[in-house]
This record gives C-alpha cells, structure tokens and sequence, in this order.
C-alpha cells in the first residue's frame, strides 16, 4: 500500500577527514595534575601526546571541521548533503544535536546563533530543504554505529550522500584527579564521506552490547565525568573482543585473510595490539594512532582512519575492519573498502 523508496545496492566511502585541536599536553604536562609519569603512561597505554580543545570551542566545532575536511577529500558540495549522523558521547546541548549544528555551519560558516562574519550577508534559508540530522551516543563504538545507520539509509533510498561523524571532547568531562582516567582522555574529531554505489564497499554492520558491564564506562550524574572499570573493559577486551570482530567480518561474507586494515576503537595500545594478534591481523596495517591522539571515543576510529589515510599509511581500495567498543557497554563493527584513489 506505500510507495517505497528505490536504494542503491549499497555505499563507498568517497573523502576521509579529521580535525584536531591545536594544543598538544604530553604526559609531562598530565603529571602536573596527578601523580604520575612519562613512562608509567607510555607501559599502561602506549600514549605519548593527546590534543586539547580551548573552553571555547565545541564538539560541533570540532565535528564541522572534519566534515569540511571530508567533502573537500571527496570533492562534494555541502549542498549535495542528504544526511549527517554524528556520534558523540560528550555533546554540548540536548537540542539542537550536534548534526543540526553541523548542518548549519556547512551552510553558513558559523554556528547557530552565532553572528555572521563582517562584511558577509546574512544567508536567508527560508527556502533551504537541509539534510537529515542524526546524532547517535553509544560512546567509544558510536561511529561504528552512525556508519551502519547511515549505509542502510542508503541501501533504503532515504539518502544518497551521507556524512559521518565522531567528534569528541572528553577532556570537558575529565576527572584530573582521577590518574587512571585523565591520562586517556583528548579531543578531536574524525569523518568520511558515503555515497550510493553500484556495489556495496561498506559491509553489513554488526552490533550488540554486553548487559553484564553496562556500567565499566560512564559519564553520568550529576558529576558528568568520565569514569570507568579499567579491569572490566580490559578482561572483556582480551577474552571477547575478538570473538565480537569475526562476527563482522563473517556478516562482511569474507575470510580474516582478505584483511588488510584493522582500525579499533583507539582505547589502549595493550588492547589494540593483543586484538590484532587474536585475530591474526598483526601483520597487516594496524593502525595505532592513540599513541599522538590519545582516546576520542567515538571519534577514534575515523580519527586514526583519516590521518593515516592522508598521510599515505593505508592502502587503496583494501578490505579494513572498523571495531569499536566502549560505554554502555557497546560494541559494534563492519569490513569497509579504503577509497580508490587518494
């Protein structure tokens, strides 16, 4: 009885983006705050630097300057834009969401209620039709998530090109008096462009979560800081995580073998690696950016993706494993196809 949309057979990623504040904190400058050291952070977690957002700026600024970063990789027009899913765990307001800012500021240059540059004209949107915004919290796998979501917007019709987002900043819900917190936390956002395609470069995604360890990873209140279970996250990461991974690659209908690229959620270094053992992956790309970025939740994964792929660290074309995991306890994955062309 209705009319159903007609959607490609599937999505590719067309751009990869990312942004990163400005301000780099060593693990020097975390020592200041609490009582630890270089080497102590480096043996635990692998990060050496992390990037910290100014007071003023916010996660939608954050996520719009990967996003023009993206387009301008993908040679899209903002104006193509049918969809924008943003994943984030630390947004600045209920409403609008994060996506709406963002939708916004591609338009106009500036944020929601924020005045137009001098010597510009105010833009007159009256007759303007924007994309559909999304924002999706499932913490450290939430792109993971917003890729799903968007690809199968996609294959349903609903859109043709699609900007995802993680954008994070965790140091504005940091304890700094909590040691085994505040040395993984930093800022920063990542993003990729999907468009329709005749055949499918994004596979299918695979997601669940873990009711025994709903709690491990928390932002809650009234405190509003970060907080987790280190021993819980690290016990499930080593045991199940890689369980959890062959899912999405046999959902993807390919062999571990065909893997060239792993990009995990960038929680810890002694994760990361002990995954890509367990999963036979140790050889091919593994990419570990944690080490310069520090944990940015949801915006690790697209993060590391992008400044690897920009940097030529990453193959074309290559079958890469997305896998994210953290608060909630969520987790969730899918194979993708790196860009053609560079």
């Amino acid at each position: 009885m209705f009319t159903l949309p007609a959607g490609a057979a599937g999505s590719r990623i067309v751009g990869l983006g990312h942004h990163q504040p400005a301000k780099v904190m060593t693990n020097d400058d975390v020592a200041r705050f609490v009582e630890t050291n270089d080497e102590w952070i480096r043996s635990r977690t692998g990060i050496v630097t992390r990037h910290v957002a100014a007071d003023d700026v916010t996660v939608a600024d954050l996520a719009t300057a990967a996003a023009e970063h993206a387009l301008a990789d993908a040679g899209v027009a903002s104006d193509d834009v049918d969809l924008i899913v943003v994943a984030t765990a630390t947004a600045d307001d209920r409403s609008p969401n994060t996506a709406g800012r963002v939708a916004y500021a591609l338009r106009t240059g500036v944020q929601p209620g924020a005045s137009t540059p001098e010597g510009e004209e105010e833009p007159d949107l009256r007759d303007v039709v924007g994309p559909g915004v999304i924002d999706v919290n499932t913490a450290c796998s939430g792109f993971a998530y917003a890729v799903g979501l968007a690809d199968q917007a996609i294959r349903t019709g609903t859109a043709r090109t699609a900007v995802v987002i993680g954008s994070e900043k965790l140091t504005a819900v940091t304890d700094w008096t909590d040691r085994s917190t505040c040395i993984l936390t930093a800022d920063g956002a990542g993003a990729v462009v999907l468009q329709a395609a005749d055949q499918p470069a994004v596979g299918p995604v695979v997601w669940g979560s873990e009711p025994e360890i709903t709690p491990a990873v928390r932002i809650e209140a009234p405190a509003g800081r970060f907080a987790q279970d280190g021993r819980a996250v690290f016990k499930w990461a080593i045991t199940r995580a890689a369980d959890r991974a062959r899912r999405v690659v046999d959902a993807a209908g390919i062999g571990l073998d065909e893997i060239e690229v792993l990009v995990a959620h960038q929680a810890n270094l002694r994760i990361i690696e002990p995954l890509a053992k367990s999963l036979g992956l140790e050889d091919r790309v593994v990419v570990t950016d944690i080490t310069e970025s520090g944990n940015t939740s949801a915006a690790s994964i697209p993060l590391g993706m992008s400044k690897w792929w920009h940097d030529g660290r990453l193959p074309a074309g290559a079958p890469a494993l997305l896998f994210g995991f953290g608060g909630g306890f969520t987790w969730a994955g899918q194979v993708v196809l790196t860009p053609t062309a560079r």
